[in-house]
């Protein structure tokens, strides 16, 4: 059975990933492990040394109150949606939320993670600028990134971004795997800019490789990547879109609504960060 890790800060934000990390599970036939991560303030006790202990225990204790208090809510939107069946685990851990995500990843033997793009509590330096990349490629497993605006639908057309490398078609079956299960069609996008280095014949042979399954491939001639990428998902009708993580200069980007307006009021799907060695 897959493992999904759903970090949470229990804001409104990550209460609508919830949605898609229940759908998800549903989708792969997994399991839930919740995550809740926090810092405690840093105290010299050499200015407190009497009540240290207790400041650090109160905090502690303030946490684990509103982690008990929150998980009920997750608990009635499961079976809210029918989907309380799933088999859900909880952490609660002190510390950074990076670190603690590869712990869990580690200890929990996780196979993929799903999380909301900003949050309170400190989310939103998570997911801005050069953090995006460095938590997207910091992971070894797929991550799947939930804007705040992305309400769950069912997945009728995934997205998949190509360069026609050997990672990318092992990527690509790991996206047509997920794509049966919910029966699913996979659109699959090369842009070709002017510096490409990608042949006719490579394109072919793909296509001949791939033509029984439900996957079709388009290539765009453009130099402008992300615009090209945006317009495909707008005009194609994407409901997910799956990445290679190598391409971290899109991650950094694609999450900064000041980019463009079109990101802005138009980008508003899950993406499926995908890690292959």
């Amino acid at each position: 059975m897959k493992k999904i890790l759903f970090p949470t800060d229990f804001s409104e934000v990550a209460t609508n990933a919830f949605v898609h990390a229940l759908e998800f599970a549903k989708i792969v036939q997994g399991e839930l492990v919740l995550l809740h991560t926090f810092e405690l303030p840093i105290y010299d006790n050499q200015f407190f040394p009497e009540n240290y202990a207790v400041i650090y225990d109160s905090l502690e204790l303030a946490q684990f109150d509103m982690f008990k208090d929150e998980l009920p809510k997750l608990r009635a939107i499961a079976e809210e949606r029918h989907l309380d069946k799933i088999k859900m685990s909880h952490r609660l851990m002190d510390g950074d939320l990076l670190h603690n995500i590869k712990k869990s990843i580690k200890e929990d033997k996780i196979d993929f993670v799903i999380m909301g793009t900003s949050g309170a509590t400190g989310w939103d330096a998570f997911f801005v600028g050069t953090n995006t990349g460095s938590v997207i490629s910091g992971i070894e497993v797929p991550m799947l990134c939930v804007p705040a605006e992305a309400k769950f639908k069912k997945i009728e057309i995934i997205g998949f971004t190509t360069r026609f490398r050997t990672k990318d078609k092992k990527a690509l079956k790991m996206v047509l795997d997920i794509a049966k299960k919910t029966k699913a069609k996979v659109k699959c996008l090369y842009v070709k800019t002017s510096n490409s280095d990608v042949s006719k014949d490579t394109v072919a042979k793909w296509e001949d490789e791939f033509i029984n399954e439900p996957v079709e491939f388009f290539v765009i001639n453009s130099d402008e990547v992300k615009e090209t990428i945006l317009d495909f998902i707008m005009y194609k009708e994407i409901d997910v879109l799956t990445m290679l993580t190598y391409k971290r200069g899109f991650f950094e980007g694609i999450f900064k609504p000041s980019l463009t307006k079109k990101i802005a009021t138009n980008f508003e799907i899950p993406i499926l960060a995908i890690h292959i060695d």
